[in-house]
């Protein structure tokens, strides 16, 4: 059996980071292993503290892995500081795994920035060029591209900007534009450009990004094209999101990460 990584933050309230994307891979039947970058301590409300182990450890963490399982996809999410995401590239360049799926956590919900600049300028120059996709939401893409993307027909030259960075293939997520009754993402590679667009859902989440780059790893370990897998993917979070819960005290949405499992 094929084995997907992910090389990330752990959520202590079980929504997002590793937590969701363990469980993304298991419910796509792939075996999930996990390297992680940072602790939080978090719930549906927000986080309220953060711990990145030493980078010696996360190095250790990535080698146990890579030396007795056989990785078919990494799936890289919330790599907090510049030392962590050279740690994470060195160890890619290492091992170089089929398929690297970057995640690239860099702006809470409040719309504050996650990455100091030292680790963004990191992530732009040791990790798009690692990554066979990246997947931003516009906050994102806007900080890796330094300009603002305000409708769809800016998506697609932002995903194009963000190939010419380095990434082979972009999957740039729409739901933080404003208006409209869908959501719609754009994917772009060597040979295809796709909008793919689900109705716009009345609820806010925690861990769609997580999961929806979890499910795309997993898809990868499975033989899906990149196409196929980021649309199987896109599918696979809005059938979580309709069956998602409020387990906690707020009004935060969690993913129903196995009652969306795919059948087959």
């Amino acid at each position: 059996m094929l084995t997907a990584l992910t090389i990330a933050g752990s959520d202590s309230g079980g929504g997002a980071g590793i937590q969701a994307d363990l469980k993304t891979f298991a419910a796509h039947r792939v075996h999930g292993v996990s390297a992680i970058a940072a602790l939080t301590a978090q719930h549906t409300r927000g986080v309220t503290a953060v711990h990145v182990p030493d980078v010696a450890f996360l190095r250790a963490q990535i080698d146990a892995c890579f030396d007795d399982f056989r990785i078919g996809a990494v799936k890289l999410g919330m790599l907090a500081t510049a030392e962590v995401i050279h740690a994470v590239a060195d160890a890619l360049e290492t091992y170089r795994p089929p398929f690297v799926v970057l995640d690239p956590v860099m702006v809470a919900t409040s719309g504050a920035k996650l990455l100091a600049d030292d680790a963004l300028d990191a992530l732009r120059t040791r990790l798009l060029p690692l990554a066979t996709l990246v997947t931003p939401n516009l906050p994102e893409a806007e900080l890796l591209l330094g300009a603002p993307i305000t409708d769809i027909a800016g998506m697609h030259t932002a995903a194009h900007a963000l190939r010419t960075r380095g990434a082979r293939a972009v999957l740039l997520k729409g739901g933080h534009l404003a208006s409209g009754d869908a959501v719609v993402d754009v994917f772009v590679d060597d040979d295809n450009v796709r909008e793919i667009a689900h109705q716009r859902l009345p609820l806010e989440a925690h861990g769609t990004g997580c999961t929806l780059a979890s499910a795309i790893a997993a898809n990868l370990c499975r033989a899906y094209t990149l196409t196929g897998a980021c649309v199987a993917a896109a599918n696979y979070v809005h059938a979580a999101l309709l069956g998602g819960y409020r387990p906690g005290r707020s009004e935060i949405v969690v993913l129903d990460h196995f009652g969306a499992a795919p059948r087959g």
